[in-house]
């Protein structure tokens, strides 16, 4: 080591020699030479260092975590179904009901007002044969309906024009235009628009026709048509 030491110290006083034989401008210009081989060498260190030192990982702050979104609460699994508008209309007409009256001796049922219902005889437990100007003297009765207290089967069936009509016991159920008041049972016995009317009893059975009964175009209020 202190060999290479001395070579190189033998080589600087060689270059020294050369630029003081050279003169006193050579001479300074010497020592700027030396001044830079030893400033750059070591200004070329710190840079190196420097660049090594930025290259570094800097750690840097950890990133907050968001905080978890508020999580909405679950829907009540107890909350009551809505009942369809159907049923609603369904539960609705029932609600109604129908009542019974007595008419003479019998027990007949009537609407919600107490006018008295019937049943015409050409009607089959699927099918109402009154439609037009007969429906509008015998309106049907729209269904579905009840009524406490009775013993038989309530029901309802498609009219022709869509409509719902209630049933009792397999009769399609009809009020008469011709009753004007509650516990009237003038269309009793009418043979009227191809068929036979009579009042609905209780039991499902027609009720008897009044003695000297109509017939088309005799009496009734004038609805024998």
């Amino acid at each position: 080591m202190f060999a290479e030491r001395r070579a190189a110290a033998a080589d600087l006083e060689t270059v020294q020699e050369l630029f003081r034989a050279a003169g006193a401008p050579y001479l300074r210009s010497f020592w700027s030479w030396l001044a830079w081989a030893l400033v750059l060498p070591a200004a070329a260190g710190a840079a190196a260092l420097a660049a090594c030192g930025s290259s570094a990982p800097s750690a840097s702050a950890p990133a907050s975590s968001s905080a978890p979104a508020s999580s909405s609460a679950p829907a009540s699994s107890s909350s009551t179904p809505k009942a369809s508008p159907s049923a609603s209309v369904s539960a609705a007409a029932a609600s109604v009901g129908l009542k019974t009256t007595k008419v003479g001796s019998t027990t007949v049922l009537t609407n919600s007002k107490g006018f008295t219902l019937y049943s015409f005889a050409p009607d089959t437990p699927a099918k109402s044969n009154c439609n037009g100007t007969c429906a509008q003297n015998w309106p049907p009765v729209t269904g579905p309906v009840t009524a406490a207290g009775v013993s038989g089967t309530f029901g309802t069936i498609k009219r022709a024009d869509r409509s719902v009509q209630a049933t009792f016991d397999g009769h399609p159920l009809y009020t008469f235009v011709g009753d004007t008041a509650p516990g009237q049972a003038k269309g009793n016995g009418l043979n009227a628009a191809g068929g036979l009317w009579h009042e609905i009893t209780t039991s499902g059975t027609a009720a008897p026709a009044p003695a000297g009964g109509s017939s088309p175009g005799s009496g009734g209020g004038g609805y024998g048509y």
